[in-house]
């Protein structure tokens, strides 16, 4: 098969494409270019696991990039489990083809225990003391030691929280160089998440983005030259394009203040219980789902749904059919943001109640997705100078908490997850093969395999 690399540069679109990334700019002059139709949700975890099946979240049944477990009573976000997404994958029907055939899988989502030949995904050490250590895991195991013997540690905190750089998409660039040279796998997936920060932080705004557009232009010259001289055909795409937002959701305050949500006082401060409320959401940028626990207060929650501001789909079991994101894991009701709005997670009242996980990076205890981990709280004149004693607190091996993150959504100014946003937004196809102006997210699998199997004679698949 093909040697065929995809580089998945998260939030790219051909609005960003011109004078801070000359060399994309160049590099997709005599390629061809599509679009990607934004499916719902328009979240990384979705849409991944669309590109890499070709099937539509209702089958396999990533639909979001968290969810609630009914059968533990418990909403999950960001899992690993490559066992999760219930479709065959594209490496495995290319194995089935060519024995010999081999996958590079680095920092796609789902990349625990999966049938990729060679993987890494953020994985950090939680020690019994509450320190969180950066590091990753692998397949196989020993490919960690070699690749922070040649790159040093991962860089975790680098690649979310208050202090994102390039550096987390420069390590994972240099790792999939390095994991090429050592094993010439067949296909390689390359998830590089820079521009997610710098979009969601200050929108389309750019002056503020100019830098962060020349970093990862870099980073995709870098890469794209060195597979091109391997003799790859190299794949340029993204998961979504990110839009203005001025207006954050809080779901679960309004379901709160209908009598919907229900919290454990735990030292003063208030912990959400999934199981225990006749409703609620889990918030994941412009969609969200809701559950519901008690039947009996299910056209009352749709009535609240329907009315509220910035809520611009509400659909039922019945109607998520049409968008394909029906399963047994998605919300009694989905629901859609209005272009100018997302969801927050936040069900507590006051801040002074907020539970302690809230002003941390917290990404596995939060029901919902929280953009805000990217900002300190700026309230605070001292922050900085109390980030650095918790710092230093850890490096020195003592307990610490770093709670140093806003509780202010409004600092937001970019979101995605949404259906329905205007062209220069869409995702983007670059490939040396042909397509059309536009494809379904579907379609992308589709394209990927042609790559893949450029003249081997269809008799042999």
């Amino acid at each position: 098969m093909k040697k065929t690399v995809v580089l998945d540069v998260v939030g790219l679109s051909y609005s960003l494409i011109g004078e801070h990334t000359p060399f994309l700019n160049q590099w997709m002059a005599d390629k061809h270019r599509a679009t990607i139709d934004p499916m719902l949700p328009a979240v990384t975890t979705s849409v991944q696991s669309t590109y890499v099946t070709g099937k539509w979240p209702s089958e396999h049944g990533i639909v979001g990039n968290g969810w609630y477990d009914r059968s533990d009573a418990e909403v999950k976000f960001w899992k690993q489990s490559n066992k999760l997404v219930q479709a065959e994958k594209i490496w495995e029907r290319a194995k089935a083809v060519d024995p010999s055939f081999t996958v590079s899988k680095m920092f796609w989502w789902y990349n625990m225990y999966s049938t990729a030949d060679y993987s890494a995904t953020p994985r950090p050490q939680y020690l019994s003391d509450g320190r969180k250590m950066p590091d990753c895991y692998t397949y196989p195991g020993d490919l960690r030691d070699r690749l922070h013997a040649q790159l040093g540690t991962f860089p975790l905190f680098q690649f979310w929280g208050p202090a994102t750089t390039i550096k987390s998409s420069r390590w994972i660039a240099d790792a999939s160089m390095l994991v090429d040279q050592w094993h010439n796998p067949t296909l390689t997936l390359i998830y590089l998440p820079h521009l997610d920060y710098c979009l969601q932080k200050f929108g389309q705004d750019p002056a503020r983005n100019a830098s962060d557009l020349r970093e990862i232009d870099d980073v995709c010259r870098d890469l794209i030259q060195f597979y091109e001289k391997q003799g790859a055909d190299v794949i340029v795409l993204s998961e979504y394009g990110i839009t203005d937002v001025s207006r954050p959701i809080h779901i679960n305050r309004i379901l709160r203040e209908a009598g919907l949500i229900r919290y454990r006082l735990e030292q003063g401060l208030e912990m959400f219980d999934a199981g225990a409320s006749p409703a609620f959401a889990t918030a994941d940028h412009q969609i969200a789902h809701v559950y519901i626990n008690d039947p009996g207060v299910t056209n009352k929650v749709r009535s609240i749904l329907e009315k509220t501001p910035g809520i611009e789909l509400v659909l039922d079991k019945e109607q998520q059919k049409a968008y394909h994101i029906d399963h047994e894991r998605s919300g009694d009701f989905v629901i859609m943001a209005d272009a100018n709005s997302w969801f927050t997670y936040y069900y507590w009242l006051d801040d002074a109640k907020a539970p302690d996980f809230a002003r941390i990076v917290d990404i596995h205890r939060k029901p919902g997705y929280d953009p805000v981990e990217m900002f300190m709280d700026q309230t605070n004149p001292f922050i900085k100078l109390k980030a650095g004693y918790k710092l230093a607190r850890k490096k020195l091996g003592f307990r610490y908490l770093m709670n140093v993150i806003s509780l202010d959504a409004t600092l937001i100014k970019g979101s995605h997850g949404r259906i329905g946003t205007a062209k220069e937004h869409h995702p983007v196809f670059i490939s040396k093969g042909a397509v059309g102006e536009s494809l379904s997210a579907t379609a992308v699998y589709d394209r990927i395999w042609e790559t893949l199997t450029a003249g081997i004679s269809q008799l042999t698949m």
